[in-house]
């Protein structure tokens, strides 16, 4: 299947459903496969970060987290068929774990934020086989380290609560090393699994408002970024759509 591109990121476009699936068949058939998410604001910090692009650029799938790459795919006649939030894929992975005795291995947040969010998982999925654990705060000279305990873990899935561009950074360098089937950057999501922060109502994600219902529980340190990368992400569609459009005088000509 032919990847389109948007932005000049090749994205892949499955469903949620075909998702699980795809991660699923890669743990039976031992494959090795690594996920990269985007949004709008991390496609903009692509075009700033050299690094982060080519990080998500060598994963082997790449969907679209945010809904407002949805809409602007649909606005540039790039076909998306739906939003694939990571968060989602995360819960519905380790449903997936837990029925079919999948190990996984959970690396990121801090201690505490961790160590909730383990006694959350063990409520949600008793029978989840959880091959081992580790906090987000490591040195990059100890990454190495970090890959190889989840290696002598022998999970199967490695769910990484890490920011931007560190996930993405880790996933490139040592994600192969780590031997799990599927890597998958969950960012945010162990806080919000631990109830330090809250989710937005599925009728704000539907809006693609998820963004803003973030800002309102953290206005100072999220309010100026966001505004910044959703101003920068829009004025990128506008640039996109006046690219792929010819010119009222090109068409003429081209007809003559």
């Amino acid at each position: 299947m032919t990847r389109p591109t948007l932005f000049g990121v090749a994205l892949d476009p499955l469903t949620m459903d075909e998702t699980v699936q795809r991660c699923l068949d890669a743990v039976r058939r031992g494959e090795q496969i690594e996920i990269g998410m985007v949004n709008a604001a991390k496609l903009v910090n692509m075009r700033r970060d050299p690094a982060l692009a080519a990080a998500v650029a060598g994963c082997d799938l790449v969907l679209a987290d945010g809904q407002a790459v949805v809409w602007a795919g649909r606005f540039l006649g790039v076909r998306l068929p739906e939003r694939v939030a990571g968060i989602d894929l995360f819960m519905r992975l380790l449903a997936a774990a837990e029925v079919a005795d999948i190990p996984v291995y959970l690396l990121g947040a801090r201690q505490e934020v961790l160590e909730m969010m383990l006694g959350q998982i063990s409520e949600r999925f008793p029978e989840l086989r959880v091959a081992g654990s580790r906090n987000g705060y490591f040195d990059d000279s100890e990454q190495q380290e970090v890959a190889d305990a989840v290696a002598g873990s022998g999970a199967r899935l490695l769910f990484l609560g890490m920011t931007s561009p560190k996930k993405e950074i880790f996933t490139a360098g040592y994600g192969k090393r780590t031997g799990a089937h599927v890597v998958h950057g969950v960012g945010g999501s162990f806080d919000i699994l631990a109830g330090i922060t809250r989710r937005a109502p599925l009728a704000w994600q539907r809006m693609g408002l998820e963004w803003f219902y973030r800002t309102l529980q953290e206005p100072r340190r999220l309010g100026r970024r966001y505004l910044t990368t959703n101003a920068a992400f829009l004025a990128m569609t506008v640039r996109e759509l006046i690219h792929r459009t010819p010119s009222a005088a090109s068409a003429n000509r081209s007809h003559r």
